[in-house]
């Protein structure tokens, strides 16, 4: 499969990140751009999870 890509967002891609190949710089670029969606995905549930603060964590952890 090949892709049409601009060579130079690769090219800068492949010499800010020091790597020796294109597909390199391209596997680490998405990579780090999955990761980066899935913290937005956990960010977006801030605040939506009820807060007890009558759970006692030390509690819990004395049942295990």
């Amino acid at each position: 499969m090949s892709l049409a890509l601009d060579n130079r967002l690769i090219e800068e891609a492949r010499t800010l990140g020091k790597h020796k190949t294109k597909k390199a710089a391209v596997i680490q670029a998405l990579t780090e751009y999955i990761q980066r969606k899935k913290q937005l995905e956990v960010i977006n549930h801030f605040g939506t999870v009820d807060f007890d603060p009558d759970y006692d964590y030390k509690a819990s952890r004395k049942a295990r």
